[in-house]
């Protein structure tokens, strides 16, 4: 019968390690992401000031593009409208993005409805240089 102590010890050495190393992942993770957002805010202003959309480069291509996003502010009132209209396709635990985007398609004449904002960002896509 193995030792169960050494065992135990053993299990314990690798979970720690393993929690060190996911530390020091996630920390230079973080740093990287940070890095990344700077170039893109830089990318961004490129793509505006050359009045673009895309711009290839020798080292890949940049893309920017409008992400949009809708929170609810007044839960209450939102719920109200969804009842009202019948549209209960919106609901989950947080607004269904493409859905209320769908929604918002077909009435954006009528504005948002009660309790609803729209965020809206523009963010810059890289993608590698394509092999010819």
């Amino acid at each position: 019968m193995k030792d169960m102590n050494e065992l135990v010890k053993a299990y314990l050495t690798i979970r720690n390690e393993r929690e060190r190393i996911e530390s020091e992942y996630k920390d230079r993770d973080m740093q990287l992401k940070a890095d990344m957002a700077v170039l893109e805010q830089e990318m961004l202003s490129g793509c505006n000031e050359m009045k673009v959309e895309s711009l290839r480069t020798d080292s890949g291509t940049v893309i920017k593009s409008l992400k949009e996003r809708y929170t609810c502010a007044d839960r209450d009132n939102f719920n109200k409208f969804v009842l009202e209209t019948g549209a209960v396709e919106l609901f989950a635990a947080h607004l269904h993005q493409s859905n209320f985007k769908e929604f918002m398609s077909e009435r954006h004449h009528e504005g948002l409805p009660p309790g609803v904002n729209v965020m809206r960002e523009f963010t810059i896509t890289v993608k590698k240089p394509t092999v010819r």
